[in-house]
């Protein structure tokens, strides 16, 4: 019997962790410490989730060796529960479940009740979502919750249940251990084998050849992925959820740029159109949401996370350059203002996440009634509701969620107001709305500083920056930078996953090495300080030394210095965050062309290489859009532009406002230690050099010229 049909009808009891319901739940870290009857192990952890947890009824424990080890003591089970701290439906089920005495003490009793911060540790987590996949054959979300021997191995996961639903769980799996425990161990045994299983990526053994034929095939299957209405990936129906996927978009804008397939911007356009104008993002404060809910970007689930965020300036600066669409600068100068505002610690670091929920209420701090709007407004409200479809009796549960679908010319036509200061009415209401809704109870902010998410919102304003060319942002990317360096950063090229109240803890995986050493090359471009690039060499180095596999040529999540885990895990499907091998191998190739190191680019090659029927023929290349866009680096060599002389940093930044994806940038006043820039300079000039594949043009004065050179 397989473990899919033995728990079928455990699935039955559960619902999608994003689907929407009325019932709510306040965070257990509202609550006065007078209040709390309970207090478990939990007390002493960092991270926000945890402490949310740690005045349950239920005997939390966070994971490592000691829950482990009483469990195997003990002879129990291990209820092994993963969530976040913005996670609304974790709220709900901690409210319903974990905060009910009849609950706790069936879990206390016969469990071992382990409490994971999927954010802290994504290891844990990707083991048993893992495992939640291959139980149910079904969507799997957060909260997870899974059952596991305690050695590890798990036996069953799903996601949200309901108070009744999870007590019968509960009680069937104390039935099954009581009277029939070595059917447990076998579910374990398979389970844990299929996913080994799963792990092996074999080492292609045919020559690395990418061609541009391969990138086009790519592309054609993504830009027919794309609801060319909506934006966004294509969904069945009125139903389906929506996200941003920012690589998807970066993919195609890089290969628009290079091919001039309109199609490819046609779809980046109508998907950073779409979501700029949906629900999705916030009007008012700037940011946006996680996903929509919906196929149109208008109701968002509502929290906001960093690493959206530090990829959606990144994806937006990038197409403003593309483009020059007003609307993209916007949305870039509004989200960092948000960012700057609200997830900025004064030591430059940024913090997770913002809660969806606000007084136990999903989404309550940002939607409207349409009398308050016209109080605040007065005459102005006509043209602002008209614009963001606010409606008496709401478009949304009861309110309104600010979104656009109407052209503001069309608008003001209809109701008869000048289009001359329509947008000078529009700015004036969303501030006006915006200083009310600062006097609203906030959501809950996840404080802690997590060194991957950094790093795409270092990135974030780099390409800003690029973009852009205000120095707050150079600035800003400077900082965080070096609180990194001085908080997480270790001699050797160690890296802490992340930093809380002084403290650095948690040993760091790939993805924290892999975009880390991505963005310091990136900083390194807008200010030739060789200090970011040999950093990121450093990275590098550390992780060829720690996380490399040399069967298959590809890296493993976490290091040879981390306590192992049932299983090893390799990451290599992107997502909403590229995957962190994706990621090591554009790492490869920037460091191996930058240094010269050849090595490396064979390795970016293999890694490739090994994906590469992947890319090409899995029916969803979404899903691997980073490693599409490390092929075409491979594909078509980049240009490798060296500015050398006093005005460096001037005509840098000049050349830089162009999209330019394809094209690597060193220099600076002086020669530096690099290769490429050896007996570049000459006294009393400042020159750009274009090469490629370490063969350099004539020098040249202008970046109209330059340019010129690389079309």
């Amino acid at each position: 019997m397989t473990i899919r049909l033995y728990f079928l009808f455990f699935i039955l009891f559960g619902i999608s962790a994003c689907k929407s319901q009325n019932g709510h739940t306040p965070h257990t870290s509202e609550m006065t410490k007078e209040q709390h009857e309970y207090t478990n192990a939990l007390i002493n952890e960092s991270s926000p989730y945890l402490l949310q947890h740690a005045h349950n009824p239920v005997n939390w424990m966070p994971w490592g060796k000691e829950a482990l080890a009483k469990a195997e003591k003990e002879n129990k089970l291990m209820i092994i529960s993963v969530g976040y701290a913005a996670c609304h439906w974790c709220h709900v089920m901690e409210h319903e479940s974990f905060e009910d005495t009849l609950i706790a003490r069936l879990m206390n009793e016969h469990f071992v009740p382990i409490k994971v911060d999927r954010e802290e540790r994504p290891d844990v987590d990707d083991v048993y979502m893992t495992a939640c996949h291959m139980s149910s054959g079904a969507g799997c979300g957060w909260p997870l919750n899974a059952f596991a021997l305690p050695d590890g191995r798990p036996v069953w996961a799903g996601t949200y249940f309901p108070r009744d639903n999870w007590l019968k769980i509960l009680e069937q799996f104390i039935d099954l251990h009581r009277k029939d425990p070595n059917q447990l161990e076998v579910y374990a045994s398979d389970m844990h084998k299929s996913m080994k299983e799963r792990e092996i990526i074999p080492l292609n053994v045919a020559d690395p050849i990418f061609k541009k034929s391969d990138v086009k095939t790519v592309t054609d299957k993504m830009v027919n992925a794309v609801d060319m209405k909506k934006g966004g990936r294509k969904v069945q129906g009125n139903r389906g959820n929506k996200f941003p996927m920012p690589n998807n978009w970066q993919y195609l804008l890089k290969e628009y740029h290079l091919t001039g397939n309109p199609s490819a911007l046609k779809a980046v356009k109508v998907s950073l159109d779409q979501m700029a104008a949906g629900g999705i993002y916030d009007h008012l404060g700037g940011g946006f949401a996680r996903y929509s809910t919906d196929p149109d970007w208008k109701v968002p689930h509502f929290e906001k996370m960093l690493y959206d965020n530090g990829q959606l300036v990144s994806l937006y600066a990038q197409a403003y350059q593309a483009t020059g669409e007003k609307r993209y600068k916007e949305v870039v100068e509004q989200t960092l203002a948000f960012i700057q505002r609200e997830m900025t610690h004064e030591n430059g670091g940024f913090y997770s996440s913002y809660d969806a929920d606000s007084e136990g209420v999903e989404g309550k701090f940002y939607v409207w009634d349409k009398a308050d709007v016209e109080r605040l407004l007065g005459n102005d409200s006509r043209l602002f509701c008209e614009y963001y479809n606010v409606f008496e009796g709401g478009n949304w549960e009861h309110s309104n969620i600010l979104f656009n679908t109407k052209k503001l010319d069309d608008i003001c036509k209809r109701l008869e107001i000048p289009r001359e200061n329509a947008e000078e009415v529009l700015s004036n209401s969303r501030a006006i709305l915006f200083k009310e809704r600062t006097k609203r109870i906030h959501p809950g902010l996840d404080d802690k500083i997590l060194t991957s998410w950094n790093a795409l919102m270092l990135k974030g304003y780099v390409d800003a920056y690029k973009a852009l060319g205000n120095p707050t942002y150079k600035s800003a990317a400077l900082k965080n930078a070096l609180f990194l360096k001085n908080e997480v950063i270790q001699k050797d090229g160690r890296l802490n996953r992340n930093y809380k109240d002084g403290q650095s803890v948690i040993n760091a995986f790939l993805d924290d090495y892999a975009l880390l050493a991505e963005a310091l090359v990136a900083l390194y471009e807008i200010t030739y300080d060789e200090q970011w690039l040999y950093q990121a060499k450093t990275l590098t180095e550390y992780v060829i030394s720690q996380f490399y596999d040399k069967k298959s040529g590809m890296f493993f999540y976490t290091s040879n210095l981390d306590d192992p885990l049932v299983v090893r895990k390799m990451e290599t499907s992107d997502n909403v965050i590229p995957a962190s091998n994706s990621s090591m191998a554009k790492v490869l190739f920037l460091i191996g062309t930058y240094f010269y190191n050849d090595d490396y680019i064979k390795m970016s090659e293999i890694m490739v290489n090994n994906m590469k029927d992947n890319i090409l023929q899995h029916p969803q290349p979404a899903f691997f859009s980073n490693w599409a866009s490390a092929m075409s680096h491979h594909a078509t060599p980049p240009y490798e532009v060296a500015i050398v002389g006093k005005n460096a940093e001037e005509l840098t930044l000049r050349m830089q406002k162009e999209y330019l994806p394809y094209s690597f940038f060193l220099g600076g006043k002086d020669e530096g230690t690099l290769e490429l820039l050896k007996d570049k300079l000459l006294e009393g000039e400042t020159l750009i050099y274009v090469c490629r594949n370490k063969t350099c043009l004539r020098p040249v004065k202008t970046v109209k010229e330059a340019l010129e050179s690389m079309k």
